[in-house]
C-alpha cells in the first residue's frame, strides 16, 4: 500500500543515507527507481480502473515531499514519469493506452517529460503536419531522465495546438543530445535535445491540445513540483535540530507547514498558486543556508548535507518553475514580502 509514511520511511532508510554519494558520483542507483516501483509509487497518477489508489494530489504531494527530502534527485526523475501516467491514461489513442499504460503503472515502462512547446514563450519546439505525422523542429533545453528512463512525453506547438507525442529515450535520425553539467542534481541525466526534422508518426502522438487548456493544467504540476522545495526545507529542520539548534528548526517547520497549507487551499480554490510555490523555493534556500550555518565550516566540505543542500535548494529555484513562479522567487529574494 502506497502511503506517506511509506514514502518517508523509504526517504530516510534508503534515499538519503545515498543521498551524497549520489550526489558525489552524479548517478543513481538503478535500485532507488526499482524499489519505488516494487512499492507501487509509480503508479500514483493512475486512476483507479487503471491500477491507481485513489490517492488526493494533496497526499500526493506529501509522497513527493517526502521522497525528495531523501534524494532530491532520485525524486525529480520520477516525479517525471507521473506526466507519462497521466498522458496514456486521458489519451483517446486506444491503441497507445493500451500497448503502454500498464507497464508504466507497475513502473516497468519508465517516463521522462519535456513541455518545450507548451510552457515557453516563445515555444521552444515545433510541430509541422506531415504525410503520416508531425515534423519536429527546435529544441527541448532542459530533459531529465535520459538514459534512466524508457520513454519521453514530448509537447511540440502547431499554432494554437500543442502536439504531445511519446517517443523512445534513445538518440535517433532528427535528434541530437547534449549532455547538460549541473551544479546539483547531476544524477538526474539532464540534457538539451536538438530536434531537425523529427519524424512524430501519428500512432505516437498522445492527442492535440488547446495551448490555453495546457496551461489552465499547470495548477496540479505547479502543486505538486512546490513539495520538492518543501521536502529540502523539511530535511533541512531535522539537521539543523540535530546540529543542536531546535528553536531554529521549530521554525523552519512552522514556515514549511505554514506553505504546504496555502498551497493546498489556493489549489482546492482555484487561486493562484504561484506566490506560494515561490514562497516554497525561497524557503529551500533559507532553509539549506540555516543547515550550513548551524553546521559550522564542517558543512563547506565535499559530502557534507549542507553544501549539497544550498546547491539542491538552487536547482528548485528554477527546476519546473513557470514565468510567474520565478517572478515570485525574484521578488522574495530581492526582500519582497513572504
Amino acid at each position: 500500500m502506497v502511503t506517506i509514511e511509506r514514502a518517508q520511511t523509504l526517504a530516510d532508510e534508503v534515499l538519503f543515507p545515498a543521498a551524497s554519494a549520489v550526489d558525489a558520483g552524479g548517478t543513481v542507483p538503478r535500485s532507488h527507481f526499482d524499489l519505488l516501483a516494487q512499492e507501487g509509487f509509480y503508479a500514483l497518477a493512475a486512476p483507479e480502473e487503471h491500477g491507481g489508489q485513489g490517492l488526493t494530489i494533496h497526499e500526493n504531494a506529501r509522497i513527493f515531499e517526502a521522497l525528495a527530502g531523501g534524494c532530491l534527485t532520485t525524486a525529480f526523475v520520477w516525479a517525471q514519469h507521473h506526466g507519462v501516467v497521466r498522458g496514456l491514461a486521458t489519451t483517446d489513442r486506444v491503441e497507445l493506452r493500451e500497448r503502454h499504460l500498464a507497464d508504466a503503472v507497475r513502473g516497468t515502462l519508465r517516463g521522462g517529460v519535456s513541455f518545450a512547446g507548451a510552457i515557453p514563450q516563445p515555444p521552444r519546439l515545433h510541430a509541422v503536419p506531415v504525410d503520416g505525422g508531425y515534423r519536429l523542429d527546435g529544441e527541448a533545453p532542459f530533459v531529465s531522465g535520459w538514459g534512466l528512463v524508457d520513454v519521453l512525453q514530448l509537447s511540440a506547438r502547431h499554432g494554437d495546438l500543442v502536439v504531445n507525442g511519446l517517443v523512445e529515450a534513445r538518440p535517433d535520425t532528427g535528434i541530437r543530445v547534449e549532455p547538460l553539467d549541473l551544479v546539483a542534481a547531476q544524477g538526474t541525466s539532464t540534457v538539451r535535445l536538438w530536434f531537425d526534422g523529427y519524424f512524430l508518426p501519428a500512432d505516437r502522438i498522445l492527442g492535440e491540445v488547446p495551448h490555453a487548456a495546457v496551461i489552465a493544467a499547470q495548477a496540479g504540476s505547479s502543486r505538486l513540483n512546490g513539495s520538492l522545495p518543501l521536502g529540502l526545507a523539511g530535511r533541512c529542520a531535522r539537521l539543523i535540530a540535530e546540529a543542536g539548534r531546535r528553536e531554529v528548526a521549530d521554525q523552519v517547520e512552522a514556515e514549511r507547514d505554514a506553505v504546504r497549507n496555502r498551497l493546498d487551499k489556493a489549489f482546492d480554490e482555484g487561486a493562484d498558486i504561484s506566490p506560494d510555490r515561490a514562497a516554497a523555493a525561497d524557503l529551500a534556500l533559507r532553509a539549506a543556508g540555516a543547515v550550513v550555518t548551524a553546521a559550522g565550516s564542517s558543512a563547506l566540505l565535499l559530502g557534507a548535507h549542507g553544501q549539497r543542500l544550498v546547491r539542491e535548494a538552487t536547482f528548485t529555484l528554477v527546476a519546473a518553475s513557470r514565468p510567474p513562479i520565478k517572478d515570485g522567487i525574484l521578488s522574495l529574494l530581492a526582500g519582497g514580502v513572504r
